[in-house]
């Protein structure tokens, strides 16, 4: 099995390799790449396997979805990626917000992501309460990320995105990193979580949850040995989450 991609004119391919240079470019430029990642998340989390709606298509831009609580803060990056976004007018949202997670998870040292263009905007958001929260236990996330169509791998392997930025007091109520170096993109997140609570570093309950379950704790105690291993599953993981809804399976 194998997914059936839109084909697209090769002037859009032309532009959609391009803008991922500049976009590399300037979000180095900016040290920019945890928020842009965050963007790209929270527009295709939103996916639901069943009703077929959500999903990275462009709608997070909508000032209402934007100024839910789970979105608080994104409108920094959604700004920030405006000048790039009018170099390319060509592109569609849905596809420039993807293209610029991909970009932020490579621009941080992290693995390449392949990326496939040809998601069209949409205008409606979905509803709210669909990303995860904080709190979540394993129970909570399994329930989230099974809506979506993920699997017990890719919660963990995309948890371990964690490893780049920081919660804000002002946005989440929460302050502080996950790793030392919030601006580099590696296996740090679960070395942390494994080596347990540290002065000026954070652990969420949705991250301690990880360990909680005896299924999900094994990839973290993988990752956490292996950086070869994490990369390839969070590259994997993260193509998986920017497609839902966009490419439909072919036999």
């Amino acid at each position: 099995m194998g997914k059936a991609y839109p084909v697209v004119h090769q002037d859009y391919q032309a532009a959609v390799e391009e803008c991922r240079e500049k976009l590399r470019d300037y979000i180095n430029e900016k040290n920019c790449a945890p928020i842009v990642l965050r963007l790209a998340w929270h527009s295709a989390g939103t996916f639901d396997k069943k009703s077929r709606t959500g999903g990275p298509f462009g709608t997070i831009r909508n000032p209402e979805e934007l100024s839910r609580g789970s979105n608080k803060g994104l409108e920094i990056a959604v700004t920030l990626l405006e000048p790039i976004k009018q170099q390319f007018t060509i592109l569609t949202y849905a596809d420039f917000y993807q293209l610029a997670g991909v970009a932020a998870v490579e621009a941080a040292g992290g693995p390449y992501i392949p990326f496939h263009p040809g998601r069209q905007d949409k205008v409606d958001s979905p509803e709210d309460g669909r990303l995860p929260q904080p709190t979540s236990g394993p129970h909570q996330l399994r329930d989230v990320f099974e809506r979506m169509g993920l699997s017990d791998k890719n919660i963990v392997a995309l948890s371990g995105g964690h490893t780049l930025g920081r919660c804000h007091k002002d946005r989440s109520g929460i302050e502080g990193p996950w790793t030392e170096d919030p601006l580099h993109f590696d296996n740090s997140y679960y070395k942390e979580l494994l080596s347990g609570p540290k002065k000026g570093l954070i652990q969420l309950p949705s991250d301690k949850a990880l360990l909680e379950d005896p299924k999900l704790s094994r990839y973290v105690e993988r990752y956490a040995k292996d950086q070869d291993a994490f990369f390839q599953d969070y590259a994997k993981s993260h193509l998986k989450l920017s497609e839902l809804g966009f490419a439909d399976e072919e036999v």
